[in-house]
C-alpha cells in the first residue's frame, strides 16, 4: 500500500501540472459573442499598440509559441482563430514574449540560449545512452560505459533544469506583460479577469509541466541501465 501511494504521489507530481493546464485552456475555450475579435486579430492589435512592426502572427499546428529567430507569435488553430477568453489570453501571453525580445530583455535572451543548448545537449544524451552497449563491448571497460551513462543523463537532464530556469520568464510574460495589457486596455471585463489570470497562471506553468514530464523519461532510462 505504501508503494502505490508514492505511485500515486509521483503521478500527481509529474502529470498534475500538466492535466490541470489542459483542463484550464478547455474550460475557457468556448467562444463568445461579446469577444470582438480572434486571438490573432488581439494578437496583431498589441503588437501594433505596442509599435512591434517586425513580428508577424502565424496560424501553427505545434503549440503556441513566440520564436524569436523568426519574429513571428505562432497561435495553435483554436486561440489564432478562436473567439475564447483562453484564445484572447494565450495571445497576449505570446505577444508578451514579443515584447521582452523587442525590449532586448536579458531573461528572454537566457531562455532562448539555454534551450538551444538544452536541445543539443538533449540530441547528444539520447545518441551516448544508446550507444553504451556497443562502446562498453568494444573496449570491454565497463568504466567507459559508467562514464558515457552519467555524461547522457546529465546531459539528457538539462532539459529539466532550463524548464525550471525558465519559469521567470514565463511569469513576466504572462503577468508583467499580457495581464496588464489586458487590463489596462479593457479588453476583459472585471467578471472574468479572474479566469484570465488561472489561463495565464496555466500559460506561464507549461514549461513547468514539461520540466516534470522530462523527469519521467530520464526514469525510465535509469531503470533500464539497471537491468
Amino acid at each position: 500500500m505504501p508503494y502505490l501511494i508514492l505511485l500515486i504521489l509521483i503521478l500527481a507530481l509529474v502529470f498534475g501540472p500538466q492535466w490541470w493546464a489542459t483542463w484550464t485552456f478547455r474550460r475557457y475555450s468556448t467562444n463568445r459573442d461579446d469577444i470582438p475579435g480572434s486571438g490573432a486579430e488581439l494578437a496583431r492589435h498589441l503588437l501594433q499598440k505596442m509599435n512591434i512592426a517586425d513580428v508577424g502572427v502565424e496560424l501553427t499546428d505545434k503549440g503556441d509559441h513566440y520564436d524569436p529567430q523568426a519574429r513571428v507569435v505562432r497561435l495553435s488553430p483554436a486561440n489564432h482563430d478562436g473567439r475564447s477568453l483562453t484564445a484572447v489570453a494565450v495571445a497576449a501571453h505570446e505577444v508578451g514574449h514579443a515584447i521582452q525580445h523587442h525590449r532586448s530583455e536579458k531573461l528572454l535572451a537566457m531562455r532562448t540560449r539555454l534551450i538551444r543548448t538544452a536541445q543539443l545537449a538533449q540530441q547528444v544524451g539520447a545518441g551516448l545512452m544508446f550507444a553504451i552497449p556497443v562502446i562498453t563491448a568494444i573496449t570491454r571497460a565497463p568504466q567507459s560505459g559508467v562514464l558515457m551513462f552519467l555524461v547522457g543523463f546529465g546531459s539528457m537532464g538539462m532539459a529539466t533544469l532550463v524548464h525550471l530556469v525558465t519559469l521567470p520568464v514565463e511569469w513576466d510574460a504572462s503577468f508583467g506583460k499580457a495581464l496588464p495589457l489586458l487590463t489596462h486596455g479593457r479588453y476583459i471585463n472585471e467578471r472574468d479577469e479572474r479566469a484570465v489570470r488561472q489561463i495565464l497562471r496555466a500559460a506561464a506553468f507549461t514549461y513547468v509541466a514539461a520540466s516534470l514530464a522530462s523527469l519521467l523519461n530520464l526514469a525510465r532510462w535509469f531503470r533500464f541501465f539497471r537491468r
